[in-house]
């Protein structure tokens, strides 16, 4: 828990640049916030002054600097004479008083707005470096750690958790300086009155805390539940958005309400039972803060009669004593805070102390480009460690060739289009670029030479020119133009309303499945690669706009080093060389005619289409 919440607190660095302002800060509003109820005693005096509450002599030098009554009273007479004269005017002792207090009020409230301007800063400054650190982290993990979690748990993460943390780290500073600085303010004020009151007082407030404290330190627990259940909501309501067309074609309206219901409700009762500790504190503390000024005023009364205190004093005291409980409130409510926050940071830190399982060697290189060929040899792979996805897979792809990958429907066609680009690491085997190792290369590189146009086609919310050029963000107008006429899209982007400047919505959720998937190509085809992977890419046209994309596709297939997999058998024809992947082998390879010749699964699956 400690670890935890040190870890919090060193996204705030340097925290010397915000903790010794507001140290300064806090500490003035302490004084002066304390003074304006130490002006309590004077104006009650003077008040009372013709029943010998107050002896005014004419002082015309500035009185020693000392912490004491005498004093204080010498620089009120000093100023009092500078400003009326020697002879005692009541009204006018008050005004000087009324005038004394304003400044006092002012100056407390100046500083207390410039050390909580401090912790703003500070506030905002650590929750922007957490999302960039925890945003930073998740973009960079491999391709296979999103399938071991739930993208709703994630945003739930990097939004809500990083919220409930700022109070954590921003509390820190009012726990460890603004609250126990009025307290001591306080409490000085409270000695220099009544030190007998102040033994009371002094022995009734650990009390206090420690009631209260046993009740904050519930907190931690269901503060944690609550996250994680607030993570899941996120994720069904995600889900839910995103699959609303399945829902309603399934009628699964009433499941997925059910479940959202189930998860909505078990956090509710974990905020009610938070809510109930949480609440408790306060009014607890505050009624035994009113007990205690109950027992004072017969206590204090019995020192004012035996003339051991005044009755300015006791009032004064009194009005101390119950501001006390206020700063007291704050620093058990920030502990409270601070739990909370604790238990979010966890859920925060298992994120940030995620390792990805594929990382770039210490001395990896850049990858300068194909010279040769890409070779696979005898590799193996697995997703979840137990069935094998790839099993002894040996396959070639020289530079400038066209393969294509064809099977049954969950060989492994797709998840060995997935190993080239390093998306997972293979569990044995070998991966070669020009006879080195893919692990010698640096990931990014590596990617810098290669498109991937999926059959499932990912857009994102911004504009046509805005997904088109993700891959080369400094193109042009033109080279964008250029791209999108060779993947046919041109014609429909200019019929859009804005042109290349439409927003396509959520997914792309304006345009056609065609539309998407040209577009998708229209992002490859600017990216002009050495090595094009295409999974898919014609799935989701319909007969026409397949065979105009297809033509284009050709064209930019000429002179690449080319993946292709597809199920329509009708795109691969011109191919080099044709693996058919079944079960995780390859069952069958070469050219399509050889293939027609040998009569297996690659001349079965031609004549099932065919009959199709």
């Amino acid at each position: 828990m400690f670890k935890t919440y040190l870890r919090l607190l060193g996204f705030a660095k340097p925290l010397s640049k915000y903790t010794i302002p507001y140290f300064i800060f806090a500490l003035l509003h302490a004084v002066f916030n304390t003074f304006n109820y130490a002006m309590i005693i004077p104006i009650l005096d003077a008040m009372f002054a013709s029943e010998g509450g107050f002896v005014f002599e004419p002082t015309y030098v500035f009185p020693p600097i000392a912490f004491d009554n005498s004093f204080f009273y010498g620089a009120l007479s000093y100023f009092y004479t500078l400003f009326f004269g020697a002879s005692f005017d009541q009204i006018s002792f008050l005004a000087l008083l009324g005038v004394v207090t304003v400044c006092m009020n002012l100056l407390s409230n100046l500083f207390r707005y410039a050390a909580a301007m401090t912790v703003e800063t500070m506030r905002i400054n650590t929750l922007r470096r957490m999302r960039d650190e925890m945003f930073s982290k998740v973009i960079r993990m491999n391709v296979g750690y999103f399938s071991d979690q739930r993208k709703g748990d994630i945003m739930s993460k990097i939004t809500g958790d990083v919220m409930a943390v700022q109070y954590c780290i921003t509390n820190t500073l009012q726990v460890a300086f603004r609250d126990p600085l009025l307290i001591a303010g306080f409490i000085t004020l409270m000695i220099g009155i009544s030190w007998q009151l102040s033994i009371f007082a002094i022995v009734f407030l650990p009390v206090v805390g420690i009631i209260v404290g046993s009740i904050v330190k519930r907190l931690r627990r269901p503060a944690r539940h609550s996250q994680e259940r607030l993570g899941e909501m996120v994720s069904v309501l995600d889900e839910s958005l995103s699959g609303m067309k399945t829902i309603k074609g399934y009628n699964a309206t009433t499941m997925v309400l059910n479940k959202f219901m189930y998860i909505n409700e078990q956090f509710s009762k974990l905020l009610y039972s938070m809510a109930r500790r949480q609440l408790l504190a306060s009014p607890m503390s505050e009624f035994l803060g009113i007990t205690a000024v109950a027992i004072i005023l017969v206590f204090g009364g019995t020192l004012v009669n035996e003339g051991l205190i005044t009755g300015a004093g006791f009032i004064a005291f009194i009005a101390a004593f119950s501001q006390i409980t206020r700063p007291l409130r704050s620093f058990i409510d920030q502990f409270s805070s601070i739990n909370q926050g604790i238990a979010a940071g966890e859920r925060i830190f298992s994120i940030i102390d995620a390792e990805s399982e594929v990382d770039d060697e210490p001395d990896a290189k850049e990858f300068e480009g194909l010279k040769e060929s890409i070779e696979i040899k005898n590799i193996h792979f697995s997703y979840d460690g137990s069935r094998e996805v790839i099993n002894d897979i040996s396959l070639k792809v020289r530079k400038g060739e066209t393969i294509a990958l064809v099977g049954p429907s969950g060989g492994g066609k797709s998840t060995l289009s997935e190993l080239i680009p390093r998306f997972y690491d293979i569990s044995s085997g070998e991966i070669l670029f020009d006879g080195e190792s893919i692990k010698h290369f640096k990931q990014e590189s590596l990617r810098a030479r290669m498109s991937i146009v999926s059959q499932d086609t990912v857009l994102f919310n911004d504009t046509i020119e805005g997904n088109i050029i993700m891959g080369k963000p400094d193109a042009t107008r033109e080279e964008v133009i250029e791209a999108a006429k060779i993947a046919n899209a041109h014609n429909f982007i200019m019929e859009a309303p804005e042109g290349y400047d439409t927003n396509i919505g959520d997914r792309g959720n304006k345009l056609s499945g065609g539309q998407r998937q040209r577009l998708s190509i229209a992002r490859a085809v600017l990216k002009n690669p050495e090595i094009l992977i295409l999974d898919e890419a014609t799935s989701a046209l319909d007969t026409e706009s397949e065979k105009l994309v297809q033509e284009s596709l050709n064209k930019l297939l000429e002179g690449r080093t080319s993946i292709v997999i597809a199920h329509r058998l009708s795109t691969i024809y011109n191919a080099d060389r044709i693996y058919v992947i079944d079960q995780g082998r390859v069952a069958e390879e070469g050219t399509h005619k050889e293939l027609i010749e040998k009569g297996g699964i690659y001349a079965h699956l031609i004549e099932m289409q065919s009959f199709t």
